[in-house]
């Protein structure tokens, strides 16, 4: 069924009910949930391992969030690949290695060197998907409906964040940290099954064979253009500098590190569902700076260290997680910025450079962790994003699109 026109004389709202009803749509939002799912036990279930073995904050970060360190490998080598391959045959083969790698991780006796190494190209592997994946929602889903489109795939991050910290909680328990990984790669083969049976074989979006060649061209050509370059910055590095944050969770707060992540996870899905579904097109372009600065304030209360209460914490992480919904805004910006044959290599692009920032953020989490303490490590990630944001707004402002409103005026 197709999406429902705009209303005469007014934008219609956006419905749940009419995307859903979009063929193809709920198969790729459910193989993206069950591939989230996934990746939550799995990384909860690698990183206990790895804290309980080592004691090590740094490595436990690495553990959850290094994988995304990869994806600057697979940004500059891949991801022309995003728009020259078959996308449900990428898509079901990337979720194949992922839980095949993830399988894997759960053998007894795996060297620490080994588990590590074999993330890394799960990272690589990754980036691919990514581009595929979002690449595909903006064939799906008309561009006018894809920040709707892209909000609900957020906010099935969210939920399965809720539910796969949960779960992982009570894996760890039940089962260990081994069993919980292996839940992890029953996820990704939930996935495989759902790309190969729910969606049709479509052709790539561009002509070509893939190639490192052709990956640094189109990168450089979506980089050389400064509002595009401000964009993506802006995508990267305050959210990844918060995941940073996150990524501490397991040191700052072993027993309840799974409920902070769940708070986490709920404080997005408010923030999305929000901006996705509620917020008017004229007032988001003016929101995005807001949020982001939202994301990271919180976090300066744990420069309390062991004076925050628990319940502060927790509410603290949850209040941060809504600003994570400027992320729609600016991708909704991104996607009106490039041609549709380079959709799937330009949100590749976003997607792998978020990650990475991630992967880095993490590590950097850890190494400050190490020196001072999680808390402090959070504190000071936390003040670095607030700067960046900062510095990033006067240029975006100019980067913003114009209302339609305004185009007329400077037109007549």
């Amino acid at each position: 069924m197709p999406l429902s026109p705009p209303l005469s004389g007014a934008s219609a709202a956006p419905r749940y009910r009419d995307l859903l009803r979009t063929p193809e749509f709920t198969p790729l939002f459910l193989a993206g949930s069950a591939q989230v799912a996934g990746q939550t036990v799995a990384g909860l279930g690698l990183a206990t391992l790895v804290f309980r073995a080592t004691g090590s904050p740094l490595l436990s970060a690495l553990a959850m969030f290094g994988p995304s360190l990869a994806q600057l490998l697979g940004a500059t080598t891949l991801l022309s690949a995003a728009d020259r391959l078959p996308p449900r045959t990428a898509l079901a083969v990337v979720a194949v290695v992922f839980a095949a790698g993830t399988a894997v991780q759960a053998v007894p006796g795996m060297p620490l060197g080994a588990a590590f190494g074999l993330l890394a190209v799960l990272g690589v592997v990754g980036s691919l998907g990514g581009g595929v994946r979002l690449g595909l929602l903006g064939e799906i889903v008309p561009r006018e409906r894809y920040l709707l489109g892209r909000a609900v795939m957020n906010m099935a991050v969210g939920l399965c964040q809720i539910a796969g910290f949960a779960a992982g909680g009570v894996l760890l328990t039940v089962l260990s940290p081994r069993g919980t990984l292996l839940a992890g790669a029953a996820l990704y083969l939930l996935a495989v099954l759902l790309y190969r049976f729910g969606l049709t074989a479509r052709p790539p979006r561009a002509a070509g064979r893939p190639s490192p060649a052709e990956t640094w061209r189109t990168n450089a050509r979506l980089l050389a253009d400064r509002p595009r370059r401000l964009l993506y910055l802006a995508l990267w590095v305050p959210n990844g500098l918060i995941v940073g944050c996150e990524a501490l969770f397991v040191a700052y707060a072993p027993d309840r590190a799974g409920l902070l992540f769940a708070c986490g996870a709920v404080g997005m899905l408010a923030g999305d569902t929000v901006i996705g579904r509620f917020v008017p097109e004229r007032v988001r372009a003016r929101l995005a700076a807001p949020l982001q600065f939202l994301l990271a304030a919180p976090y300066l209360l744990f420069a309390l260290g062991t004076g925050l209460p628990p319940t502060v914490a927790a509410a603290a992480v949850a209040v941060s997680a809504v600003g994570y919904g400027a992320s729609l805004l600016y991708q909704e910006r991104l996607l009106a910025r490039v041609p549709e044959e380079s959709s799937g290599h330009a949100l590749g692009l976003h997607g792998s450079g978020m990650l990475a920032c991630q992967g880095l953020a993490a590590a950097l989490a850890g190494g400050l962790a190490q020196l001072t303490s999680p808390a402090t490590a959070m504190a000071l990630l936390a003040a670095a994003s607030l700067a960046v944001t900062a510095a990033l707004t006067a240029g975006l402002s100019s980067a913003a699109p114009r209302s339609p409103r305004t185009a007329r005026r400077r037109t007549a």
